[in-house]
């Protein structure tokens, strides 16, 4: 399905009945990251997977900013009438759960963030370089995204006034004192560093991640 939020033209995908979720997939993902995840969740959850702009089937954007594609999931709330959805978002996915929940906790129920970073510095050196050799051969702006944005401070995390879930994987990408500096700084917030994992192996292609968060959705 496609709906236009003011400009932005998204595409999502709706299925099962429960409590509402909204899945936010990480860059230059889709909304098919979480296609095993969602199948499992839709037994008990109204589950909503989109693409955010410029990603999947969603129109292309003149630029990037998590801000923007944060509005996105914010106008999908309101156009669509989810009451009081979870977010789970997995790295730049996560990042937006986090931008939503400051600008509009009265929206949401909870977030869940998986690999989520507050700056480029909160991502290992070694992984940064790749990042940037990338760019130079490429120049994606969506690569450009992660290397510039975001800027999220600890006085912004502690005006979020849902409980949050932050979720990293033992060898994610993300280093564990950004993880846990983001779980310090949200007032109703639970931490899980998940053994043996690394950013992606929890979630792409796998439903792995429902029975960590299950409990937390309510």
């Amino acid at each position: 399905m496609y709906i236009q939020l003011n400009s932005q033209i998204i595409r999502y995908e709706k299925t099962g009945e429960g409590t509402p979720v909204i899945l936010i997939h990480g860059n230059k993902g889709d909304l098919h990251t979480f296609d095993g995840l969602a199948e499992t969740m839709s037994k008990d959850h109204t589950v909503y997977a989109m693409d955010s702009r410029g990603h999947g089937e969603s129109a292309t954007p003149k630029e990037y900013h998590y801000a923007d594609m944060a509005n996105d999931v914010i106008n999908l709330i309101n156009a669509l009438d989810i009451e009081k959805p979870y977010l789970v978002g997995f790295s730049d996915g996560g990042i937006i759960a986090i931008l939503v929940a400051i600008k509009a906790s009265s929206l949401l129920s909870g977030i869940v963030c998986c690999g989520a970073n507050l700056t480029p510095a909160g991502i290992h050196h070694k992984d940064l370089r790749d990042m940037k050799k990338d760019y130079k051969k490429t120049n994606d702006p969506k690569t450009l995204l992660m290397l510039t944005e975001p800027d999220i401070s600890t006085a912004q995390l502690k005006t979020i006034s849902v409980p949050a879930m932050i979720i990293a994987g033992e060898y994610d990408c993300i280093k564990e004192k950004e993880t846990r500096k983001i779980a310090e700084n949200i007032k109703n917030s639970k931490l899980e560093i998940l053994p043996g994992e690394n950013h992606f192996s929890y979630i792409l292609g796998t439903d792995k991640l429902y029975k960590h968060i299950r409990g937390f959705l309510g």
